[in-house]
């Protein structure tokens, strides 16, 4: 990476770690019913391992229930047992090729666990950030050896701070958000 020294590539790198946060607190069951709480979910279809997605459309017909419109006869088996064998605690229940799940309350103890998990992604994305900003710092340092002057390696180097710090606390807005949405009664 040593060469040139790009701001707009660390600020990109930096929203690639807030968009996985977002992917992942979305995948957070809260009680609401949401098409994402599937996608980690595999199918063991046409003999190899293939998300929900590319087998059935999710949809969400009331807050509290999920529609999976299984498209091929076939799967529609192997997609129940998925779900089923999945660690969401939902029971699916099959109409021909359609498969409802009933979002059930969540209690207080399963809403805490949630926000844990929710504080650890928020976690992973602030190390995440860390990272590019010391890809960046290191970018510097080694541009600084090779002519670039001090000050403007300082000017970079704040940029970069700054950059880190904006970041962080958009993970942070986005974590308390969620918090806020999974301990809603």
């Amino acid at each position: 990476m040593a060469g040139t020294f790009d701001l707009d590539d660390i600020k990109r790198r930096m929203q690639g770690a807030v968009a996985a946060l977002r992917h992942d607190l979305g995948s957070l069951r809260t009680g609401r019913a949401s098409p994402g709480i599937l996608d980690p979910i595999t199918v063991d279809a046409y003999g190899t391992p293939t998300p929900i997605s590319q087998l059935a459309t999710v949809s969400v017909p009331e807050p509290r229930l999920l529609s999976v419109q299984v498209w091929d006869r076939s799967v529609v088996g192997a997609v129940e047992k998925a779900i089923r064998e999945s660690d969401l605690g939902l029971n699916p229940q099959t109409e021909g090729q359609v498969i409802r799940l009933r979002i059930p309350e969540m209690n207080e103890q399963r809403r805490k666990e949630m926000v844990k998990v929710a504080n650890k992604y928020a976690e992973e994305a602030r190390v995440a950030v860390r990272h590019v900003r010391r890809d960046g710092l290191d970018t510097l340092k080694k541009l600084e050896k090779d002519g670039l002057s001090e000050d403007e390696s300082a000017r970079h180097a704040d940029q970069v701070q700054k950059a880190t710090d904006q970041t962080i606390v958009e993970i942070d807005q986005t974590v308390a958000t969620k918090e806020k949405e999974i301990l809603q009664v």
